[in-house]
């Protein structure tokens, strides 16, 4: 799930749609009954290889988040109240990624970390309004990813979770659209 705009205005989410929307990989029951925290179910099922390798590239997006988001709020271009916006949405990328990290390792596979370095295009954020763009950018591309992810789980609990994640993202995205002026919800349906 990057949170990058490219100087060129492209929308930098392959992380995430990698591993929602292209993978074509599902987790398995005991995944999804992890994500639900129901660990009485997940003990019914057995992950696979795929289903750790699908959270960790999960995981990895959530830390970019997390760390794209501190870079906003340690830019000194935000001001009060839009850096606690950026603070708050950044809690719920920290809470996503702990939830999939806790999975990651209740399946027996090893979390991977956040990158020592991100490649974030710093030099073109010079405006608490490039920020908020940046960050906008990556909540869009993250709505996508997710919204052609839901309709491919067989699981019903792992559509749920995802959705969840969905509307999330969603709303980061309307939030984060309305303090730049835009209109928050700029289509009936989200495509």
């Amino acid at each position: 799930m990057s949170f990058l705009i490219k100087p060129d205005g492209a929308a930098l989410a392959q992380p995430r749609r990698l591993f929602l929307g292209q993978s074509g990989l599902l987790l398995s029951g005991a995944a999804v009954a992890l994500l639900a925290g129901r660990d009485a179910l997940a003990a019914k099922g057995a992950a696979t290889p795929s289903d750790i390798e699908i959270l960790n590239t999960a995981l990895g997006a959530e830390l970019e988040a997390v760390a794209a988001y501190q870079l906003g709020a340690d830019s000194g271009l935000l001001l009060k109240p839009t850096l606690d916006l950026a603070v708050t949405f950044q809690g719920h990328h920290k809470a996503h990624a702990g939830i999939l990290s806790s999975t990651i390792a209740k399946l027996g596979g090893k979390p991977v970390q956040a990158k020592a370095k991100y490649d974030f295009p710093v030099d073109a954020l010079k405006t608490q309004t490039d920020v908020l763009r940046f960050a906008a950018g990556l909540e869009k591309g993250a709505v996508s990813a997710y919204l052609g992810a839901v309709p491919l789980f067989r699981d019903r609990e792992l559509a749920k979770a995802a959705a969840s994640i969905l509307g999330d993202e969603a709303m980061h995205w309307a939030v984060l659209r309305n303090a730049l002026g835009e209109e928050p919800v700029p289509a009936a349906f989200m495509g």
